[in-house]
């Protein structure tokens, strides 16, 4: 069952009956999600569904077609460039694949944020750069460039440059695709343990099952466009929800389709 939730004022994030669409392919058709402060939640669905686009909607990056996104108290289709700028400020984004420069060390990856947005000096950015990769477990590569580092490594710098201006909010699109289990539950762990010590809120956008439902605290299952399922993510394993079994289980049966939509084989083969 939903989380009580006694007030808006305790929602970082708020979405309301919000449409999108990229020309004619309608992608969300009415999505509502709270996100409360403090919380970790996940964002759950097959490739395609929408989940980056979500992402995209509350950085500010796309406009939806109709509904409310509102962030942190503002609304974010309605802020002008610099309300805008000033309200990814507080948000870090852990991006798919890491995203690293490629062509910059670790530290001037996690420090180049602290360089462009701030005036700190470079005596202070050193410390707080080296603060970042000790808490991902790095301080040690510092001086590494990322071709040298493993998935996992870059995945963990990525994670510390997230957290690089201390932002209210976290936004991790799929931060375990192409881990191996062992990097996979460290970077599950890390994102449960910076979320607590920081005091951040954080949305966690993921195919993955049996990490993110043993890390966050709530999850929402998006498909079609709509929300289809919703709960507390300890409960999920034992959902008789028809798509949320599907889901977990991994059946090839079910409310999600295999095959795309379209006209019967035997017309596309010339049969019919």
């Amino acid at each position: 069952m939903p989380m009580s939730i006694p007030s808006s004022a305790e929602n970082f994030v708020e979405l309301r009956d919000v449409h999108f669409a990229y020309g004619e392919r309608r992608i969300l058709r009415g999505i509502d999600l709270r996100i409360p402060r403090g919380k970790i939640v996940a964002i759950l669905g097959v490739s395609g569904s929408g989940k980056t686009t979500l992402l995209r909607l509350m950085g500010g990056q796309l406009r939806p077609a109709q509904g409310s996104v509102k962030v942190a108290g503002s609304e974010v289709p309605q802020l002008d460039n610099a309300g805008l700028y000033a309200l990814r400020r507080d948000m870090g984004m852990m991006f798919q694949m890491g995203g690293l420069y490629s062509d910059m060390s670790v530290f001037d990856n996690i420090a180049f944020p602290m360089r462009e947005l701030t005036d700190l000096s470079e005596e202070i950015i050193h410390d707080l750069v080296l603060m970042k990769l000790h808490a991902v477990g790095l301080r040690g590569a510092a001086g590494m460039m990322t071709g040298e580092l493993s998935g996992g490594m870059a995945r963990r710098v990525a994670l510390a440059r997230a957290t690089a201006l201390d932002p209210q909010l976290i936004m991790y699109d799929e931060p375990f695709a192409g881990l191996d289990p062992i990097s996979l539950n460290v970077i599950a762990n890390l994102i449960r343990t910076l979320n607590d010590a920081l005091g951040v809120t954080s949305i966690v956008v993921t195919y993955d099952m049996s990490e993110s439902l043993k890390v966050v605290d709530y999850a929402y299952f998006i498909h079609d466009g709509v929300v289809v399922a919703e709960g507390v993510a300890a409960e999920m394993f034992d959902s008789d929800n028809p798509f949320v079994h599907q889901f977990v289980h991994a059946r090839p049966d079910g409310p999600v389709a295999f095959h795309y939509p379209g006209q019967p084989y035997a017309g596309d083969l010339g049969l019919a």
